[in-house]
């Protein structure tokens, strides 16, 4: 296969990601490893940053949810060569986050979208899927020392079981350990003070911002 070579082994990394060349992401990130280049470098500034112009994208329209999707299987192509190595470097990740819809909530769309977008930025995602009860949100938080939990909500009716994991974690005093960001259709800012989380985002980049401010991360 072809490369130009006007541009460095990153930049077409990024470029293929934003294009959703799953294929060409695999061969250049090996091939920049091949060069001997970081692992962390690759990830950073070829993986991370083909997400991030993704992100910004889908936030002004100018590409759609499919997009996003082949953008993030790119984006995984990349990742299963580079985790291993990674973990043997002992590169830390942002952080963890805890991810879910709610309880009695069986939509993910939305939630799936928020952790490509925090993967993409460099967090590490558990994801406990849909219909998850308090007790697993903040079980799975304490067990993977997560920093974040993200809960999500697509129906006025499971609203409520955000609060009792926010009520579970200031019970276990973890509330200043373990912060929490809530999101979905019907939810909003206001709704999230009122029930003490820590922050309420729109979408997933706006949550990459929020879960990066709440944590002090430039």
């Amino acid at each position: 296969m072809f490369w130009s070579f006007d541009l460095s082994l990153l930049e077409e990394i990024s470029n293929h990601l934003q294009r959703g060349d799953h294929n060409g992401v695999g061969e250049l990130a090996r091939r920049a490893l091949d060069n001997g280049m970081a692992p962390a470098d690759i990830l950073d500034n070829g993986l991370i940053a083909g997400m991030s112009v993704v992100g910004e994208k889908f936030k002004k329209h100018e590409i759609f949810l499919p997009d996003v999707l082949l953008a993030a299987r790119a984006m995984y192509a990349g990742m299963d060569l580079l985790k291993p190595l990674l973990i043997k470097d002992n590169i830390p990740t942002l952080g963890k986050v805890v991810l879910g819809s709610v309880q009695g909530d069986v939509h993910d769309i939305g939630k799936n979208l928020v952790g490509i977008m925090l993967k993409g930025a460099g967090f590490e995602i558990i994801d406990l899927g849909h219909d998850v009860s308090p007790d697993d949100f903040v079980d799975a938080a304490v067990r993977e020392k997560a920093r974040v939990i993200g809960m999500s909500a697509l129906l006025t009716t499971t609203m409520p079981v955000m609060k009792k994991v926010v009520n579970k974690l200031k019970e276990m005093n973890l509330s200043g350990e373990i912060k929490t960001v809530i999101g979905g259709a019907p939810v909003t800012a206001d709704y999230a003070a009122s029930i003490g989380a820590d922050a309420y985002a729109y979408d997933g980049l706006n949550a990459v911002d929020k879960i990066k401010a709440m944590l002090g991360i430039q």
